[in-house]
């Protein structure tokens, strides 16, 4: 059974960066390497916005 996608907010690379305080470099980086998540549209990738706000929740440096 497919997911509903209807409910999904895909963002641009540069839309991530910017959540991120991140280069657009940076983001395909992660893309490509398998730690975000995308989906490619003919030449650009847009990322959903739930992979975002859990890859920043994942990565938060704790104290120390």
């Amino acid at each position: 059974m497919a997911p509903d996608l209807s409910d999904v907010r895909f963002l641009t690379v540069a839309e991530v960066a910017a959540m991120m305080r991140v280069s657009k470099m940076t983001v395909y980086r992660q893309v490509h390497a398998g730690e975000l998540p995308a989906i490619r549209f003919g030449r650009s990738f847009r990322v959903p916005e739930s992979a975002v706000q859990e890859a920043l929740q994942h990565h938060v440096a704790g104290p120390g």
